[in-house]
């Protein structure tokens, strides 16, 4: 892992073009496909950037054990509980309980990272074991019967990074963590409309059930999921879902000091972003992924310095 990597792309299975996505693309660490908080960027503190490393590395690994290749759902599952009894083992090195090695030659390097990480910082491990429910919940594909299913879900694919990394920063106050939640959730959401192009022809489907049947779309029939104007108009719906929460979680950034604070402007801002770029092509993101490019750097800078959370207002999307 590079200096020059900080900021990861995720390559493997991506068209030439999607690789020559800019470093600075921000995308979600360890939730989908593409990672939408930048990862131990040049903003990121550095003492903090070892950990947040870590962090990536456990949660890259394991969504890829869930999400990668031609393995059947039942050996996704067997692997990913050996990667969970390899953290319940770092967590019993960490109390003195366990004096065997931890890190199974399958991960090099993974375990030892996050042995580091959770002894020098007392990251939760508990957040980490959400993380892996939600890996776990990715092998099995079910399907999202409403929001409040999808929302479980990201209350434990996503919700537990930013969790973390306010545990690094040491913030730890109840409003604090609702606006994480709020944000992550949204970036999140964020992904799932980004990426349906990407998605549903892989058989990836986060459409919530009763989103869909309110516009006349079927959501678990694949025939149905094309470009048509009431999918779109299921788009639209989300989209605004997503919007409200990232308001919701908006003022986070101004209660983060220093440089990650600046690094969480950024973040928020490349998923309104991408809202736009979705709203722009009419919510047609069946049909093409859109996603940030270098133009966009100097407009999220310039945001980004202009911050001010009450901008994020849902009806802009409307």
């Amino acid at each position: 892992m590079t200096d020059r990597s900080v900021m990861y792309e995720r390559t493997r299975g991506l068209s030439n073009d999607e690789r020559a996505e800019p470093p600075w693309t921000m995308r979600p660490v360890g939730v989908g496909h593409y990672e939408n908080f930048p990862v131990a960027s040049l903003l990121c503190p550095p003492g903090l950037r070892d950990p947040v490393r870590a962090i990536y590395a456990f949660a890259r690994t394991a969504d890829d054990i869930a999400d990668e290749g031609e393995a059947a759902p039942s050996a996704r599952l067997a692997e990913l509980a050996r990667f969970r009894a390899a953290l319940r083992d770092t967590g019993e090195r960490l109390r003195g309980t366990l004096a065997t090695p931890v890190a199974p030659d399958s991960w090099p390097g993974v375990f030892t990272a996050l042995e580091r990480a959770m002894r020098d910082n007392a990251l939760p491990s508990l957040l980490l074991h959400d993380l892996l429910d939600a890996f776990e919940q990715d092998a099995r594909n079910p399907s999202y019967p409403n929001r409040d299913a999808l929302l479980d879900y990201c209350r434990r694919s996503a919700n537990p990074i930013g969790r973390l990394l306010l545990h690094l920063y040491g913030i730890s106050d109840a409003a604090s963590l609702r606006q994480a939640d709020a944000m992550c959730s949204s970036l999140q959401l964020i992904n799932f409309w980004q990426d349906l192009s990407v998605d549903l022809p892989r058989g990836r489907n986060y459409l919530p059930q009763d989103d869909a049947a309110r516009h006349g779309v079927d959501a678990v029939d694949p025939r149905a999921l094309v470009d048509h104007p009431a999918l779109r108009a299921v788009v639209r719906d989300l989209v605004g879902w997503a919007a409200a929460l990232m308001a919701e979680g908006a003022a986070l950034p101004l209660r983060v000091p220093g440089r990650a604070g600046w690094e969480l402007r950024l973040v928020v801002h490349g998923g309104w972003r991408i809202l736009e770029k979705i709203k722009r092509m009419d919510y047609a993101s069946i049909v093409q992924r859109p996603r940030l490019r270098a133009m966009d750097l100097p407009l999220l800078a310039w945001r980004s310095a202009r911050y001010r959370h009450a901008w994020f207002a849902p009806e802009r999307l409307s």
